[in-house]
């Protein structure tokens, strides 16, 4: 199941997926390549300074707006229409059963009684929306309906920052949803689609390490777990006597001295492992589930070297990095190499350019 819906604003195209984490801006652009595929048009990626983004949340407008216009800069197009996402932990989500066949306005009016009883803030401090997810497993004549709330203050701030970059906002996502819309396009490369299989999504970014694990498109668990590629950054800093953006620098670079993959990515990697491995425990421990088909591994520290097979060692499971463009189309602007290389950590940007796609 795909949930593609936008807090504000309609669908758009020609559109520019944009992911604002707390580490970097990255953008991608997708066309369609005229054989009911996609095509890879144009992708940045801007590192942002530390502390510019905080927990999610905007925290240096003027920097982060810099930053995102140096990613479009970057991009040399002329589209300006960007669809955003908010970080999940910033989104109330909450699925509801309703009576078949109803108008909008009864649609909105029900969901808008509903949003009362459980988002703990005044409405008219929210941006709210909703979608249509289907037909209810219990009934026909009902239907299942996602809402998703976040406080307008935290959806604004965004906005600013798209608006400052002299860009235009069309959409807002959720990242975790954003996700979902590239996994499906990683699925396609496993055995059978991965039908019927139960997947483990493993997304390690800079400060958090999110588990998602799906079967048919249905989420069956969910944890985030402090964890991150800043830690690595940070004992490179202490080692070798550098600063912070010194350090992410050279180790973005591959420009570190030859030490560096025995005393610290090893290790690194190796406890990367041990906590997918607990994370899985959890997992097994809450539900009634006892195996796990396949592991995707996506964000900044899935193409750390051998993460993968580390990976599949510990836990035992096949582990594969997460490459939502590996059947698309190149075009002559992006390079082959650095997509791949950077391809794991574009899930959200992805997912995002997708909406353009929206019927």
């Amino acid at each position: 199941m795909q949930f593609n819906f936008s807090i504000f604003g309609p669908k758009a195209r020609p559109l520019i997926g944009l992911d604002i984490s707390s580490s970097s801006v990255k953008m991608v652009e997708l066309a369609n390549d005229g054989k009911s595929g996609y095509r890879v048009e144009r992708y940045s990626i801007e590192v942002l300074p530390r502390d510019v983004v905080a927990d999610g949340n905007v925290a240096n407008l003027e920097v982060a707006a810099e930053t995102i216009k140096r990613a479009w800069r970057k991009l040399s197009t002329s589209t300006r229409a960007v669809a955003a996402a908010l970080p999940t932990s910033h989104v109330i989500t909450k699925k509801i059963i309703v009576a078949a066949g109803q108008k909008d306005e009864e649609l909105e009016l029900l969901v808008e009684s509903e949003a009362n009883q459980y988002i703990p803030f005044p409405l008219d401090e929210v941006n709210l929306d909703f979608q249509i997810v289907g037909p209810a497993p219990s009934s026909r004549e009902e239907i299942e309906v996602l809402i998703a709330a976040s406080r307008k203050e935290k959806v604004e701030d965004r906005i600013a920052a798209v608006e400052a970059a002299g860009l235009k906002p069309m959409i807002m996502d959720v990242e975790s949803y954003a996700m979902l819309s590239s996994l499906e396009l990683v699925m396609k490369q496993l055995p059978e689609g991965g039908k019927g299989q139960v997947i483990a999504l493993i997304d390690v970014g800079a400060n958090v390490m999110s588990l998602t694990v799906l079967r048919d498109g249905q989420q069956l668990y969910a944890r985030e777990q402090a964890f991150g590629g800043n830690q690595l950054t940070q004992d490179i800093a202490r080692l070798y006597g550098m600063t912070f953006a010194e350090a992410e620098a050279d180790k973005r670079r591959n420009a570190l001295p030859e030490n560096y993959e025995t005393e610290l990515l090893q290790p690194f990697v190796e406890n990367m492992a041990l906590e997918v491995s607990r994370a899985l425990q959890f997992f097994f421990t809450s539900t009634q589930f006892n195996k796990v088909d396949h592991i995707v591994l996506s964000g900044g520290c899935a193409i750390l070297p051998g993460s993968d097979e580390v990976i599949a060692l510990r836990t035992r499971i096949d582990t594969v990095v997460a490459n939502p463009f590996a059947e698309m189309v190149l075009s002559s602007h992006v390079r082959a190499n650095s997509l791949l290389s950077d391809a794991s950590s574009l899930m959200v940007a992805c997912g995002l350019a997708l909406r353009r796609f929206d019927a």
